[in-house]
């Protein structure tokens, strides 16, 4: 399996890179991001012997199925014991390790409608990022050892994706994490979860601005080619191909829970800001899964939604993205996005590169409504998508802990909220949840009057020592910063 960036001109002579090659990468040096030549094709035989794998051998044995389809450049014997290791019952808390939870069956004239959530968020940080980078932790320090190199992580998260990054590489060998973060914006608790490490391969930098202004930092920096090069810089946001694949996993291990029959279809609805974690969904419904619907839901911030109604893709300034109380959500820059339009405009790189390497940074925005394209959007590709509120979710999480006994957090009731307005007869739909409740406390008590559970290792977590950088959103002080710490 080879990869090719999303702003690559189709040519013979298109630079194709293997698996490990990128996994250390991050962005391609042209600033697109990775996609593999080729989805692999899943046919009915594979999904069958697939769910029987699930169900007889478990998720770590999906994994490496999976995995294996994208990844030929790491020994299959070593493959395996990465994905054991990474996928147990003691990290993640269940047999299923993302187990589904009926919360409804609605009935039609037509036929039965069931909603599902699919637990996501019982990994280390609580959070659906583990499910992928618990893998890349492991994957990196094989790959590095394997080199004898080092590796400094450069990343940005609106709350979620940090702490699960850094729970993955403390104490790893050869890496050094440097997370950015917008001061103020992230729950008191996923502040704790991050800036409470004290492992001295961590480092915690607090930007004064939104999330798009970290991501955008972590973009000029890894745009920097020599200084990419000269202090080894990679990403573990969800840029890095190796993320989003990992996540490609839990999509089949939904659908081998949801149904009993490779005929069956499911659809999926996904909280949404980045545009990763549905583009893996996307991933594993050109490979053959029988995904009917991909539901996209966000919130205030509602640069996606505005995209598959309009065919028109505005990115918002700093002042213009809302705080909100689903914060990992509160992003105007989708960068996965651009997977996403690759494959929409037939992997034209060119175009690709005109969009978002010129049209996007001059104007702030791009229009497709034009583009006999943009309607494939729904018909060839599935997707759909819709936007919830703050009135949205505290009514959602209400209505869920009050008819079913289930508490969910913010980001979950967006979808949630979402899921409803695009039920179909006979089509289980699967919300993907995003993190647990305890994450949100406040919007929680503000929801149900009562604060929500905290599994024990967390307590009084919000009053312990904390140490991080305040620095302004500034290119060369994050360059510096790095430097320093590299000595």
């Amino acid at each position: 399996m080879k990869y090719l960036s999303t702003r690559a001109v189709a040519t013979d002579s298109i630079e194709r890179k293997r698996f490990c090659e990128i996994l250390l990468e991050g962005l391609a040096p042209d600033g697109g991001l990775y996609l593999p030549e080729h989805y692999p094709q899943v046919d009915d035989a594979t999904l069958l012997k697939w769910r029987s794998v699930y169900h007889d051998q478990g998720y770590a044995a999906l994994a490496f199925e999976v995995l294996s389809l994208y990844i030929d450049d790491i020994p299959a014997t070593d493959l395996k014991a990465i994905c054991d290791k990474t996928y147990t019952e003691a990290v993640f808390g269940s047999k299923e390790i993302v187990p589904l939870k009926k919360l409804e069956v609605a009935s039609t004239d037509a036929a039965q409608t069931t909603l599902y959530l699919e637990a996501l968020s019982n990994g280390p940080t609580l959070a659906f990022k583990d499910m992928a980078m618990q893998l890349l932790g492991n994957l990196f320090e094989y790959e590095l050892a394997r080199r004898g190199e080092e590796l400094n992580i450069l990343g940005a998260t609106s709350g979620d994706t940090g702490s699960a990054a850094e729970y993955a590489m403390r104490g790893k060998k050869g890496v050094r994490v440097f997370m950015t973060s917008p001061f103020g914006r992230m729950s008191p608790f996923q502040q704790a979860q991050m800036f409470s490490l004290m492992d001295e391969n961590i480092h915690n930098i607090a930007v004064d601005g939104v999330f798009d202004d970290c991501q955008d930092l972590v973009k000029a920096v890894s745009n920097d080619l020599d200084f990419k090069r000269k202090y080894k810089i990679g990403t573990v946001n969800s840029i890095n191909w190796a993320r989003l694949m990992a996540q490609v996993v839990y999509y089949f291990a939904g659908y081998f829970q949801a149904t009993q029959a490779n005929t069956e279809k499911v659809s999926f609805t996904v909280p949404s800001g980045n545009f990763g974690n549905v583009c893996a969904g996307h991933v594993a419904r050109m490979m053959g899964l029988p995904i009917d619907k991909l539901v996209v839901a966000t919130n205030e911030n509602d640069v996606l939604d505005e995209f598959l109604r309009t065919g028109v893709y505005r990115v918002r300034g700093s002042a213009d993205t809302h705080e909100t109380s689903s914060p990992s959500m509160d992003i105007s820059k989708a960068s996965n996005f651009e997977r996403f339009v690759f494959d929409l405009l037939n992997r034209d790189g060119a175009r690709v590169n005109v969009l978002f390497g010129d049209t996007l940074a001059k104007e702030g925005r791009f229009d497709l409504r034009a583009d006999p394209a943009f309607s494939q959007a729904a018909t060839r590709y599935g997707f759909e998508s819709g936007k919830s509120t703050h009135a949205d979710r505290l009514a959602t999480i209400q209505a869920t802990f009050e008819h079913f006994g289930v508490m969910i957090d913010t980001h979950t009731a967006d979808g949630v909220k979402v899921a409803h307005e695009h039920l179909q007869p006979g089509v289980p739909m699967i919300v993907l949840e995003t993190a647990l409740p305890i994450k949100f406390a406040a919007t929680i008590v503000e929801a149900l009057g009562r604060e929500p559970d905290r599994p024990a290792r967390f307590e009084g977590i919000e009053a312990l020592p904390k140490r991080v950088t305040r620095m302004t959103a500034d290119v060369d002080a994050v360059k510096a910063y790095i430097v320093q710490h590299c000595q």
